[in-house]
């Protein structure tokens, strides 16, 4: 019996992934007020039905294309620690992944700007730690057993790390574009700098 995906399906997959292309186009230029359904429906030459067939609303829709960024974000993260010969490099590498992926002006304004907004801050912030917080815990464990920083609670020391990375992202969302680099810079030695301070002194 085939188990190849009907054209139907394959057609349905495929307006999906137009729609949240063409949200996110909208999302990242117009913001969350300033987009309809009507417009990135519009955008595909598809009905305002065809959006209504995928995502039950607005948010839903919103919602949809803040995980498909959020989960690129934490792939290439992930790909970046992988590069680390040690779990101090490995926290770095993924750092510095962490804080280019912010200073994209798509990630930035949906992410950091628009996601509160339209989700609400309860909502964007359980995605938040879904997302974000397991990866820099992990990151933070690795770096307590290797025994290169203090035995400290982890969960604790993640957390604010976790604020510390928030508040990175809400800078470079919000840089002009000629200031991203500096500020990038900035944080990624500020925080490396904070890291070092817990460290293990031999």
């Amino acid at each position: 019996m085939s188990t190849g995906k009907s054209r139907r399906d394959q057609f349905s997959e495929a307006t999906r992934a137009a729609l949240l292309e063409a949200a996110t186009r909208r999302f990242a230029t117009l913001g969350f007020g300033g987009t309809s359904l009507e417009d990135v429906a519009a955008d595909i030459q598809a009905t305002r039905g065809a959006v209504y067939h995928h995502f039950p609303s607005k948010k839903a829709l919103f919602e949809a294309v803040f995980e498909e960024l959020e989960t690129e974000a934490v792939r290439q993260s992930a790909e970046a620690g992988d590069r680390g010969e040690d779990p101090w490099q490995r926290a770095l590498f993924a750092l510095d992944a962490f804080l280019t992926t912010c200073a994209d002006p798509v990630y930035g304004r949906v992410v950091w700007q628009e996601a509160p907004i339209a989700m609400g801050w309860v909502r964007w912030e359980e995605l938040e730690n879904k997302f974000a917080f397991g990866v820099i815990e992990e990151h933070v464990r690795a770096l307590v057993e290797s025994g290169l920083v203090e035995r400290l609670p982890v969960e604790t020391m993640s957390r604010l790390a976790f604020s510390m990375l928030g508040a990175a992202g809400q800078a470079l969302s919000r840089a002009a574009e000629a200031d991203k680099a500096r500020v990038k810079d900035e944080y990624r030695l500020v925080i490396g700098r904070m890291l070092a301070g817990l460290t293990v002194r031999k």
